[in-house]
């Protein structure tokens, strides 16, 4: 058996992986880490604006080079809602790339590590991905932004993730987000999925928990 990487190897291993990957795109999406073209990626991601059900502060965490939250203020802008985008991500790389495109936000986009950041402020909305964690610090990334990110009675929003269809998953070999959650001890307040765009057998999901 491979003994497992200690948290700190992990971080940096993840993050130079990730920081190369992303710099050598050729376009916004594929600099936050996407693939696909530009109705790919409205229909995987601007599932997360359903999430936000009110004016307020968001901090996209894993934000790369910042046009999910781009996006993400124009989708709630469709709904009637006008967020403040703030932006974290682990990558100094990044971030500077973030900055340099979204210059009126410069000021907004952190660089840190989500399990241990101290913000300077607290927020309505926290959009997060558990991948950015170890697998076994998942709940612990969970329970840090609900007690030190997420304003009281604001709503943290997981996602988007890509899980198979309820009808169609094989409980014994994979748990959704929602049920890892649960057994983790947090209560979903609301969850919210559509089609995968190209895999039948797949959906997109968020799913939230309100603080």
């Amino acid at each position: 058996m491979v003994d497992e990487i200690d948290d700190t190897t992990w971080y940096q291993q993840t993050c130079a992986r990730l920081t190369s990957v992303y710099l050598a795109g050729d376009n916004p999406r594929a600099q936050s880490g996407f693939t696909g073209d530009q109705t790919h990626w409205t229909q995987a991601r601007s599932l997360i604006a359903e999430a936000i059900d009110r004016d307020g502060a968001f901090l996209d965490i894993g934000c790369a080079n910042g046009f999910l939250l781009e996006c993400l203020v124009g989708w709630a802008d469709e709904k009637g809602h006008r967020i403040e985008p703030y932006g974290l991500d682990i990558s100094t790389g990044l971030i500077e790339l973030a900055r340099k495109r979204l210059p009126q936000w410069a000021d907004r986009l952190f660089v840190g590590n989500a399990i241990d950041w101290d913000p300077p402020q607290r927020y309505e909305f926290v959009r997060t991905g558990l991948e950015y964690v170890p697998q076994r610090r998942r709940a612990d990334l969970i329970r840090r932004l609900l007690e030190r990110v997420v304003q009281p009675g604001g709503r943290l929003i997981i996602g988007t993730c890509n899980e198979g269809k309820a009808s169609d998953e094989d409980r014994s070999e994979r748990r959704s987000t929602e049920e890892m959650a649960t057994d983790w001890g947090f209560k979903v307040s609301g969850r919210v999925e559509r089609p995968h765009f190209r895999d039948p057998r797949l959906v997109y999901r968020v799913l939230w928990i309100d603080s």
